[in-house]
């Protein structure tokens, strides 16, 4: 099948090397140094899925119609992503593959010609440089189609991409979505402190801002009725407790993701571009749940500290120690 994936980065690389192996026709969308290395090298990609070397076309946008198409850029790139590709893809189904909760509505908005199927990566990859994916984890990628979209859409990127990796499909994306969005807070702390999400978790005091910024982001999706879904053997049934609780009960989330994460230290997506130089996306993760509180008449105090200090590293590009963050981020009273 003719395939494109507009962004070849962790995750686009990733699945583009996955379903290149499975036999299909792959073109990646890339720009610089790691469009260079595409050309040169192939995707190079090692770790939990395996190697392989994927010799795919890569351009820094589309030189052909594709039968499905694959969104995986950050979520800031998104929209001038699809800008540049809107020919090839008018009309096309699309996945979005990308965290937090706004890549449907930017896709609609793009492409709305095109069936929208939402895409949630499970598994953790890192590209460290240019033309290389490590795996970390090897678990699924999640989908499941947008309001409106014909259950055979879901169905054909199922038939595309199981014989490349695990999927899960889900009857309820929007549940889905918030419980990613709280797996992906683990990623915030990383990009602050320069650690790895393994020993973010470890530190006592880091540990805390963690689950009181969980905690918070529960209790929005509660007030505004948000169903969660499981997902990674998380049962979604006791999601909605874990804004109930103490803080000890809310550190129970990022404990169980990080030993799921084994002992090859992980970075988080958001450290990963850190590294690169590059903004991150957080003002889609943490952010989003701020974004949602305002929409709704509340604050998410724990939530904006945490993406005020990223954008701080952002522009300084130096680290904050775990006693820094833990005098900057308030979780006095918070027991």
């Amino acid at each position: 099948m003719r395939v494109a994936v507009i962004g070849a980065g962790a995750v686009g690389g990733l699945l583009a090397a996955l379903l290149d192996r499975a036999g299909n026709h792959v073109e990646v969308t890339a720009r610089g140094e790691h469009l260079a290395a595409i050309r040169a090298d192939g995707i190079v990609l090692d770790g939990g899925y395996g190697s392989h070397v994927a010799r795919v076309a890569a351009n820094e946008t589309l030189t052909e119609r594709p039968e499905l198409a694959i969104l995986a850029t950050k979520a800031q790139d998104a929209a001038a992503a699809l800008a540049a590709n809107v020919e090839l893809l008018d009309g096309v189904p699309l996945l979005v593959a990308q965290n937090g909760l706004g890549g449907i509505r930017v896709g609609g908005e793009a492409l709305p010609s095109s069936p929208l199927v939402g895409g949630l990566a499970l598994f953790a990859t890192s590209y460290l440089s240019p033309g290389r994916i490590t795996v970390t984890a090897a678990l699924p990628l999640v989908i499941g189609g947008a309001p409106g979209t014909p259950p055979a859409i879901v169905d054909r990127f199922a038939e595309l991409l199981r014989p490349a990796l695990p999927i899960e499909v889900v009857d309820s994306l929007e549940g889905a979505q918030w419980t990613k969005l709280l797996i992906n807070h683990v990623n915030a702390l990383p990009a602050i402190t320069g650690l790895s999400v393994q020993q973010t978790v470890a530190d006592a005091s880091l540990l805390r801002v963690l689950a009181a910024s969980l905690r918070e982001t529960v209790r929005i999706a509660n007030r505004i009725g948000i169903r969660f879904t499981g997902l990674q053997g998380i049962p979604g049934w006791i999601l909605p407790w874990l804004g109930r609780g103490p803080l000890a009960f809310a550190a129970w989330l990022p404990r169980r993701l990080a030993r799921r994460m084994g002992d090859v230290p992980n970075p988080g997506s958001t450290l990963q571009s850190i590294r690169r130089g590059q903004l991150t996306e957080i003002d889609f993760l943490n952010g989003a749940a701020v974004r949602v509180a305002r929409e709704h008449g509340f604050d998410a105090p724990i939530n904006a500290a945490l993406v005020a200090l990223v954008h701080e590293v952002e522009r300084t590009g130096e680290f904050l120690t775990p006693a820094e963050v833990a005098e900057r981020v308030s979780t006095a009273g918070r027991a």
